[in-house]
Order: C-alpha cells, then structure tokens, then sequence
C-alpha cells in the first residue's frame, strides 16, 4: 500500500512539474482569442485557488471581475492584484442570495455590458481531517450546488455572444465521481441515473440532491449507499459535475456563434483553507487546470471533466 502511495504522489509530482513548465509557455497570438476587453467573472474569490485564477487570467491580458461574499476581504484582495498592475475589478457577490446575484448581473450589465467567461469557484466545506459530519449538509448543498446553478442562470443572459463561445468552467472535485479511485459511492440506483447522459435531466439531479437530504434529517444517510468520507460535499460536487453535463447539453443546441461551453476540473487536493491548509498542492497549481480551460482555444470542447489538464471520467 505504502509503494502504491509513493508512486501515486511520484507520478502528480511529475504532471505537476510538467503542468508548471507548459504554464511558462506564453500562448501564440493566434491561439488568444481575448483581448483586454475580455471580461471574465470568478466566484468566491478573495482568496485560495479562486484568487489565483484572477491573478493568472488578469496575467494573460483579461479584465477580471473578483467576487466574494465578505465586502471588505475583496476589496482588500482586489487592491492587491490592482497594485501589482493586473486589471481586476470587484463586486461584491452572496451566490446563496437572489437579491445579492440580481444586484451583481445589474452592475456588470450597466458597467460592462456582458461577460466572456464564468468560473464558479465559491464553495464551502465544513470537514477537515477524518471528520465526516452532515450537520453542516443543507449549507454545503445549498452553497456548491444551488448557489451554482443559481449564478449560471442569472449570467447566461450576460454571456457575450461571440464566434470563440463564451465559458463556464465550474470548480469540483474527483470525490464526486461516479466510478474511479476517489469514488465511494455504493447507491447503485443513484449513480445509474447520474451515468446517463443521454437521460440525465437538471429534475434528476435535483432529486438526488434532495433525496440525500432527506435520509440525512431522517439519520439514515449512512446506510444510503453515499460516499463515507466528506459526505455532504462529495454529495454536493456529484451533483454539480451532474448538472454540468445537463447545461453542456442544452447549450451545445444553440446556433452556432451562439455556443456557451460549459466544463468541470477538480484542481486537486490544495493548500487551502478549505482543507485545513492541509493538502499536496499549491494554490498556483491548483487554479491551472481551470485557466487553462476558460483560455482553451478550442470551443468545441463542452461537457467534460478535467485535473491536471487532461480528461478524466465522471
């Protein structure tokens, strides 16, 4: 178990160093779609990984919107990256708040007039360690999925309509996957309807979400066949990976200079505060996979999940 360990960690090591040196690799003009009138929009993002995708979008010539729920840390996070010459903006944004989400869409319409690209990163995760309680679980469900879902709704009105197609890269994790290393999901049921894509409906989604929620009121969520470790957010980023599959769906039948690409990556297990500060990885390194594919100069790519720049399945 140990040498399967190293060679696990000696392999991310590797991609890791490799994923560093491609990032030094400036892109060639024709492969920059954007200009500095690009605007892209990143959630929670005041500090961690979501502060780090605005800091390396802004690097590669983008104007970029950082948000958060506390007014003041953004400000504070804003005026660092101002200060060192990045063109960042910030409005302050609740996603868990209707009111919150309506002002933020009114303010970037009037200021900006639309927006380019979407990266959902604000989430909340209340278990660190080998804890593994559901007290917190409407929270983490309400936050990482339906504030999610709510935020994309409200901005894909504002998405530029442009012949590159606009993005939507959405922050999750490998412990929401159906099948894989990571996953320990055991509700044969559950993950047959999330499988399917061709079936998967935004109803279906909902209804797992909602069907874990109540067997965690009714204290029977143990013997649900959910996964045992971070449970309510590995609940909350399968149905999240589930919706992004929906949504690639739907937008991928509009016309073409229409299109809005929507995609997934888990930035791995990152030196946070969301993990106690206690994972592998960088924050730099952690945000990567998600620039690179709000940046990705190939629009045809929508619906899929990504870590460390390559496709994973859900």
């Amino acid at each position: 178990m140990v040498g399967s360990k190293e060679k696990l960690k000696e392999k991310r090591d590797k991609r890791l160093q490799e994923i560093s040196l491609l990032r030094t690799i400036p892109y060639s003009d024709h492969q920059r779609w954007w200009t500095s009138e690009t605007v892209a929009v990143v959630t929670g993002a005041n500090r961690g990984i979501g502060f780090e995708m605005v800091r390396q979008l802004a690097g590669h010539g983008l104007t970029v919107i950082l948000t958060s729920r506390d007014e003041n840390v953004g400000v504070e996070a804003a005026k660092v990256l101002q200060e060192g010459g990045f063109n960042v903006d910030f409005h302050r944004l609740d996603i868990l708040d209707s009111s919150s989400i309506q002002e933020f869409c009114k303010w970037i319409k009037e200021k900006y007039g639309f927006v380019d690209v979407l990266i959902n990163n604000a989430g909340v995760n209340y278990n660190v360690g080998t804890n593994n309680s559901v007290e917190f679980s409407h929270m983490v469900i309400s936050t990482n999925y339906y504030g999610t879902k709510n935020i994309i709704k409200a901005m894909i009105p504002l998405m530029r309509l442009a012949s590159q197609g606009a993005r939507i890269v959405n922050v999750t994790s490998r412990l929401g996957r159906l099948k894989g290393r990571h996953s320990k999901l055991e509700n044969e049921a559950v993950r047959a309807k999330l499988i399917d894509v061709d079936s998967l409906t935004e109803e279906t989604v909902d209804k797992t979400a909602s069907e874990f929620l109540k067997q965690v009121e009714e204290g029977t969520w143990e013997s649900g066949g959910w996964p045992h470790s971070f449970t309510d957010y590995s609940v909350s980023k399968m149905a999240v990976n589930a919706y992004t599959r929906v949504l690639a769906k739907e937008l991928s039948e509009r016309p073409e200079g229409e299109k809005i690409n929507v995609n997934c990556f888990c930035p791995g297990w990152v030196k946070t505060a969301m993990t106690g500060y206690a994972g592998n990885i960088s924050a730099e390194d952690g945000a990567d996979t998600g620039v690179w594919l709000a940046l990705l100069p190939d629009q045809a790519i929508t619906g899929k999940f990504f870590a460390e720049r390559r496709e994973i399945n859900f």
